[in-house]
């Protein structure tokens, strides 16, 4: 048994103890301080030996890989504040970069025409045609590489993100880091598996045949993605599609255009490294006008797109126009569950509320946009996070970063105070702030905004900002909380917190109009690479996990015959040949195929019989 099936069984091991613990604390005939004490100490010895087999089972993730140096983009050495914080400014049609958290010049970028848009496919298709010819083994080596460039250079990388997008670097760290290096240690032990040819089943009347489905690439494939995570958004679609054996163009926002060269520059440097065609990768900076160039490109096979409604429609019509398949996500409305048999378990749920809806400056699309409890467990929760969110500080190096522009502080200043004159309690914030260090920066104050009703607009609109809502539920059953959950018209992720023997866990784990469910924790699926994606409002298709590296690909469908080599074929009877000696004869002989082939035992004696009675 190889490692890292060890430790996976370790794992299953452990989470079968911890289950039968759970089930069975309360028969014991020990006393439960007892038992917690045993299984602690189980615990810490198969956390040991885990940990020890995680090790030398990363070593191996990154054997072979080759270092390689990429130089991070140059910052102007005057430190100037930018008149206009806008990256559409008069006078120029360059995009104008700066620092959203402080104001900062970074430099302008030259946005692509459509002619360079047909040179970066041309590019791309043209390198693909090798590329596609490499064995998996080459594609983890690229990859391998990749990751290892990626840990030792972990604090550039996020220093060039946070600069670009406004965040902190911690959250640095784990949106773009942590993220990235799970999508490329997930697809070096598991891409190959998700994409090998798999055999399909035959049945009684082609069981002459060997039915196999192949996943073979795309060509030249296209991500158009959003800014709130300019690294790992730019580098999740690249690690797919070339390990898929495909080429790719990825449409950067003008948001974060300044970081996007050095970002394409690290995953074209692992391509190099290994002497692969570095131009496999593309990426164009363009404003919205000249984008549909790109997702109408009959050179496209496939577009990811990470954006908003309007804007999907957008774009969905443009592809139409070449048949372009096109998954979308969408962003969402996620509601966090806890159930009243949670409240024992409070106080660490408050974290992982604070860090679901403000990591990132509340810009997550998968964050805590709507929390959901009822009865006391609401009460204690709205104690608990009012200090807390209080005491948030904003700012470059402080607890939450700026937004990424200003253009949403209107929307989001109205929706709070049309929320508190329908009756909502704002506890915390609701306004923009003018950070004093940063007047330039676009800092949005961490809300606070208790008692919302599924009525409120701020209920059923997708915020994307610090803002922290609470919801009040009847009770803690699964069909009042299913009410405000499900209420809006989006479907992207969701987490219920509360006992595993709750009986309202299963019901609203079911019943979520969501693509993807957290249990008794925040967002996980995504760091465990299962696939992405939503429904309703929050769009279409999947990507990350096996679904999302066969998305990229063409599946072919290939059924051969299992004994060719002894001259058994399919062959068309004598009644089923054409022209048609006796309509009434070749209908009986067809009818007494299909008998044979799926009928009951005594309508398959039937079918033959008609066979044979007409032979």
């Amino acid at each position: 048994m190889e490692r890292e099936q060890v430790v996976t069984f370790l794992l299953s091991l452990w989470r079968r103890w911890a289950d039968y613990v759970q089930t069975n604390l309360d028969n014991t005939y020990l006393p439960p301080s007892v038992t917690q004490i045993l299984g602690t100490l189980v615990a810490l010895k198969v956390g040991f030996i885990i940990i020890h087999l995680a090790r030398t089972t990363t070593r191996a993730t990154i054997y072979g890989a080759r270092r390689y140096t990429v130089p991070p983009p140059k910052v102007p050495d005057e430190d100037t504040i930018v008149s206009e914080t806008s990256v559409k400014v008069s006078g120029t049609s360059a995009v104008q970069c700066y620092n959203p958290a402080t104001g900062r010049f970074l430099g302008f970028v030259n946005p692509s025409t459509p002619a360079a848009i047909d040179r970066a496919i041309a590019a791309a298709g043209k390198a693909q045609e090798e590329w596609r010819k490499t064995s998996f083994d080459q594609r983890r080596a690229v990859l391998r590489s990749l990751l290892r460039h990626v840990m030792d250079n972990s604090e550039h990388i996020c220093r060039v993100a946070g600069t670009d997008s406004g965040k902190t670097m911690v959250d640095a760290q784990l949106g773009e880091i942590l993220v990235t290096a799970e999508k490329l240690q997930w697809t070096i032990r598991h891409g190959e598996k998700a994409l090998l040819p798999s055999r399909r089943p035959t049945n009684l009347l082609m069981a002459h045949k060997r039915n196999t489905v192949v996943y073979e690439p795309l060509g030249v494939v296209a991500a158009l993605v959003s800014w709130n995570y300019p690294f790992h958004n730019m580098m999740g679609p690249i690690i797919s599609a070339i390990f898929a054996g495909n080429a790719i163009v990825v449409k950067v926002s003008e948001n974060t255009a300044w970081s996007s060269t050095y970002f394409a520059g690290i995953a074209r440097g692992a391509l190099a490294a290994h002497g692969h065609d570095p131009s496999l990768v593309q990426t164009v900076v363009c404003w919205p006008q000249t984008a549909g160039h790109l997702t109408s490109h009959p050179g496209i096979s496939h577009i990811t797109f990470i954006g908003s409604q309007a804007v999907a429609r957008h774009v969905a019509a443009s592809a139409a126009k070449s048949l372009t398949p096109v998954v979308a996500e969408l962003g969402g409305k996620d509601p966090c569950i806890i159930l009243d048999s949670a409240r024992s378990d409070l106080k660490r749920i408050a974290e992982t509320v604070l860090r679901g809806t403000f990591q990132s400056s509340g810009q997550n699309c998968i964050g805590i946009e709507r929390v959901i409890a009822s009865g006391a467990v609401y009460d204690t929760l709205v104690q608990m996070l009012e200090p807390r969110v209080n005491a948030l500080r904003l700012g470059p190096r402080a607890d939450v970063g700026a937004m990424i522009s200003d253009a949403s502080f209107d929307r989001l200043e109205e929706l709070i105070a049309e929320a508190v004159s329908q009756g909502a309690r704002l506890l915390a914030g609701g306004k923009r702030h003018v950070h004093p260090d940063h007047p330039k920066g676009h800092y949005f104050q961490p809300t606070l905004l208790v008692d919302v009703t599924p009525e409120m607009r701020i209920a059923q609109h997708e915020c994307f900002a610090p803002v922290l809502t609470l919801l009040r539920a009847r009770s803690s059953s699964a069909e009042d909380m299913l009410a405000i959950a499900n209420a809006p018209e989006f479907g992207l992720g969701a987490s219920v917190h509360g006992s595993e023997r709750d009986p309202a866990m299963k019901a609203i784990i079911s019943g979520l109009k969501a693509g993807m469910v957290a249990v008794n924790d925040f967002g996980v699926t995504y760091a465990v690479q299962l696939p992405f994606g939503g429904v309703a409002g929050s769009g279409y298709g999947r990507f990350a996990g096996e679904e999302g590296l066969r998305g990229l690909c063409n599946i072919k469908s290939v059924t051969e015959d299992r004994f060719g080599w002894m001259g058994v074929r399919t062959g068309i009877p004598p009644q089923m040949q054409y022209p048609v000696a006796d309509q009434d004869k070749t209908w009986r002989f067809a009818q007494g195929i299909i008998e044979l082939g799926y009928g009951g035992a005594g309508r398959k004696v039937a079918g033959l019989a008609k066979i044979l009675g007409v032979m």
